[in-house]
């Protein structure tokens, strides 16, 4: 791993710790935690919410950066079953998620941004005890609630 990279993202990438929900800083680029990724066998997809007002939008934005298939339902519970169902993406060590510029997203509908917390905690926690981990990294900061 470079140096760039926290401990805590180093220790879920080479498996020493299980994944989950990291924080990441506002003054580090997400690049150093996606070729940290990448060097270590895991996919990366960045979910950037930048302008993100609305669930409609936030979906819409999920599915693009995520290249969910087709059939995506564009509701939470499709969120869920594609966040827990990942046949549809190539097989990986593991999966990172980096969300950025997602703060003006939870302020706006705090009661969406509470949804989506439990939905990705969920899907953490699916992927948690199988061979293919999920890490999300929330950048610059920590979710609301603390996801």
């Amino acid at each position: 791993m470079s140096p760039e990279v926290p401990p805590a993202l180093a220790a879920v990438l080479d498996g020493r710790t299980l994944a989950g929900v990291l924080p990441w800083p506002a003054d580090r680029p997400v690049a150093d935690a996606l070729a940290a990724a990448e060097d270590a066998g895991w996919s990366a997809a960045v979910l950037d919410l930048d302008g993100v007002a609305d669930k409609a939008g936030f979906l819409d934005r999920c599915a693009a950066a995520l290249d969910f298939p087709a059939y995506f339902g564009h509701n939470w519970d499709a969120l869920a079953d594609c966040l827990t169902d990942l046949s549809w993406c190539p097989p990986a060590r593991g999966r990172l998620l980096v969300l950025t510029d997602w703060q003006g997203y939870a302020g706006a509908v705090p009661e969406d941004w509470s949804v989506f917390e439990q939905v990705l905690a969920d899907a953490v926690g699916y992927w948690r005890d199988t061979d293919t981990g999920l890490s999300v990294i929330m950048a610059g900061g920590r979710g609301r609630q603390g996801t």
